[in-house]
């Protein structure tokens, strides 16, 4: 099996004149102009192709179609491409040279399957006229022709046909938007076919499980969100280090230098937690880098409007209390933290907040706790001070 490139089409152009003879000798084919029986002219082969259509949509001749009332559902679509292709011959008629000599791609593309021995062509179903057309032609020459199976194509999400307005990119372009390889291998395998319920799986399942005859039979839409969806399951289960590896230059772009030590240990430390709220690589690179700023941190307009002179007061009142704790961990952490809060008569919010947006410069983040056991004392405690005593 195999399939032809584009710059294969050189090669496949040049077609040995008695390919043509034997096309044309067989009576199933003719020059440009010319048949057995009357003259080819545009307008009759524009007619053709309309009689053609209409056989498409209803599965009988147009004539039939005048005379005879359909009785429950079409034909349409359950004839053998063989019995499709006997019944073109009635309707349509196909030139296989051009007036410069040189085959169409009609009739070279059929030499070029047969020399290259091809046995089965698996294409789009937007081909599936062309398989009539190429099923006659390796007849007339006295060749078999491959198997074909048509797919059907894949849609955007509004049920169009897919374009680079729904997704239809380069793979580059999904590494640019940090959609994981496996993720998006996986997702192609599931536009069209499935295995059970099964949503995740390697290649090497999918190259056991595949059989063709498992192919929807209608088309497929690409949803981003569904990949996206897909592409956090792959991102929360990978390793932690290539994770890293593979959000590093966002982060230094970002930062306008190079990571430190210190940044990618606490990365290492706290990855678990972030990995598991990104769907895509810049998302994970957005939610990553408050552990990787230097003091003082910029504030988001959400986080600068939690840290009104209240919660300043009471960041500052807190302070000592952690300052005090013996053995700096998450646990120890949040029990500090709610003892002050009973101690004051405070909801537990009114402390978290404050401190979320004077930890991390944000509004979001993983748990408040598990962040100041990441960060460790010496910088939470630096980053309490900035937040307590900004003007």
């Amino acid at each position: 099996m195999g399939r032809r490139s584009k710059t294969d089409m050189p090669r496949i152009a040049v077609v040995k004149p008695h390919h043509h003879a034997r096309v044309r000798i067989g009576g199933q084919a003719y020059w440009l102009g010319k048949c057995p029986n009357k003259t080819i002219t545009q307008r009759q082969h524009a007619e053709a192709a309309r009689l053609w259509h209409h056989f498409l949509k209803t599965g009988m001749p147009p004539e039939q179609q005048q005379k005879t009332k359909p009785s429950g559902q079409s034909s349409s679509g359950k004839h053998s491409v063989k019995e499709l292709a006997d019944k073109y011959l009635e309707y349509a008629a196909t030139y296989y040279q051009r007036a410069d000599g040189t085959p169409t791609y009609m009739l070279a593309v059929v030499v070029d399957d047969h020399d290259m021995g091809i046995t089965h062509v698996i294409r789009g179903d937007d081909h599936l006229t062309n398989a009539f057309r190429q099923t006659q032609i390796f007849n007339a020459l006295g060749w078999t022709a491959p198997v074909y199976a048509h797919i059907p194509l894949i849609h955007g999400a509004d049920g169009a046909k897919l374009s680079k307005r729904h997704g239809a990119l380069g793979v580059d372009a999904y590494r640019d938007m940090g959609y994981l390889p496996e993720a998006v291998l996986n997702y192609l395998c599931r536009l069209g076919w499935s295995h059970g319920d099964e949503e995740l799986f390697s290649m090497e399942q999918a190259v056991e499980w595949f059989d063709i005859a498992d192919v929807n039979k209608g088309a497929a839409r690409f949803d981003f969100e569904r990949l996206s969806s897909l592409n956090a399951k792959y991102i929360d289960t990978s390793d932690n280090p290539r994770l890293i590896e593979l959000a590093a230059p966002g982060i230094e772009k970002n930062l306008g230098k190079a990571l430190t030590d210190i940044a990618r240990q606490r990365l290492a430390t706290g990855m678990d937690s972030l990995k598991s709220r990104a769907e895509t690589i810049p998302q994970l690179v957005d939610l990553s880098m408050f552990y990787c700023f230097e003091r003082p941190l910029e504030y988001t307009e959400k986080a600068a409007k939690i840290l009104d002179s209240d919660a300043r007061t009471r960041l500052g009142d807190v302070r000592p209390v952690l300052e005090a704790i013996g053995d700096w961990n998450q646990d120890s952490i949040e029990a500090a933290v709610k003892e002050f809060a009973t101690a004051n008569d405070l909801k537990l919010g009114l402390i978290a907040q404050p401190l979320r947006a004077a930890l991390t410069g944000t509004n979001v983040s993983p748990g408040i706790f598990e962040v100041a056991a990441v960060l460790g004392r010496d910088e939470s405690l630096g980053r309490i001070s900035d937040a307590a005593t900004q003007d």
